[in-house]
């Protein structure tokens, strides 16, 4: 991650601390307020609207829920990249991502 984004997430979670919800919170709690941004993004897709707001939402509260886990944004993301810096597979006709295992079944 750049400085930038370091920084930035480093508010993100000063911001979510000052306000109790990583020391009173809960992952279950946080995992329903994702639930509910993703929706908002959806929404947001779904009309055309301008979605970096709703994508920056579901960051923050992603890292919520990493760092009430003990983990990092960092960590998450490259245990993700792990598992897919192989895979292969192919985009179907609706634009959905077929893995090459799932295609041999």
């Amino acid at each position: 991650m750049t400085d930038d984004l370091i920084t930035l997430v480093a508010k993100c979670t000063a911001w979510s601390s000052e306000r109790g919800i990583l020391r009173n919170g809960r992952r279950e709690t946080q995992m329903l307020k994702l639930i509910e941004e993703m929706g908002e993004l959806a929404s947001s897709i779904a009309k055309g609207r301008d979605v970096r707001d709703d994508i920056g939402d579901c960051l923050v509260v992603l890292n919520n829920l990493a760092v009430m886990s003990g983990l990092t944004l960092r960590e998450c993301l490259q245990c993700a990249y792990s598992d897919i810096k192989e895979r292969k597979g192919h985009i179907n006709a609706t634009g959905v991502f077929i893995k090459e295992e799932e295609a041999l079944k």
